[in-house]
């Protein structure tokens, strides 16, 4: 039968809004979608909310992370109630692996020029990082709302290693996103070879549930249908 419980995980910078386009349009296949609010502080903290998020579901779900939330699935996709991954311009580290070292060796991502200090353990984005980098294919107030509403990321959350990748025992879906200036396509269409992900080529930035919602609910939806 197919999955009807979608959890969404956020990435890099944002919260469990930046999915608000694409929650109705998967209600509207009545596919049961919720996000959830992680800390962007720590991986093992983070997984252990998606966790929590998959123990309330009556049933197997998909997990679904962009950028940073990718590498949360990756690790809590281990979860016996997890049936596939769906990886949405997200970091997909191999076992033992962190997100510095998944994507070390790539161009660096325009938008590092653009992180500043929050405190200690923690940057944020500038407005024009945002504008110019994060989202540049949304309207300008649109981004400036991301940019007002970010949540710093913890630098420790690109340290942490991936105990076990999921994506090497379930089902893969990778959508790369060819316009991104935070994660590198290239390392996008290699990691989706590399997993044997089903792969989805969209002309769009790193925030894709934003510009183009019915391209990501679609492509959700179409995982969720494969399990008939």
């Amino acid at each position: 039968m197919n999955i009807r419980n979608v959890i969404l995980v956020h990435g890099y910078f944002l919260d469990g809004n930046s999915w608000n386009k694409v929650i109705p349009l998967l209600s509207e296949r009545s596919i049961d979608a919720i996000a959830v609010q992680i800390s962007l502080s720590s991986l093992s903290d983070d997984v252990a909310i998606v966790h929590r998020a998959i123990e309330m579901q009556d049933g197997p779900v998909i997990l679904v992370g962009q950028s940073y939330g990718g590498a949360i699935i990756t690790e809590a996709g281990n979860h016996t109630r997890v049936a596939g991954l769906v990886y949405i311009a997200g970091a997909a580290p191999d076992s033992g692996q962190s997100v510095d070292d998944w994507w070390s060796g790539y161009a660096t991502a325009a938008v590092v020029n653009e992180l500043r200090p929050w405190g200690d353990a923690h940057v944020t984005l500038t407005r024009d990082g945002v504008r110019k980098y994060l989202g540049q294919d949304l309207p300008t107030a649109e981004a400036d709302i991301v940019y007002a509403t970010q949540g710093p990321l913890g630098t420790r959350s690109t340290l942490e290693k991936i105990s076990k990748s999921a994506w090497h025992t379930k089902p893969s879906w990778y959508m790369v996103t060819t316009l991104d200036h935070t994660v590198p396509p290239a390392v996008q269409q290699d990691s989706a070879e590399r997993m044997g992900a089903e792969i989805m080529v969209v002309q769009a930035s790193h925030l894709p549930m934003l510009s183009q919602p019915k391209a990501v609910a679609d492509f959700i939806a179409n995982a969720a249908a494969s399990f008939d």
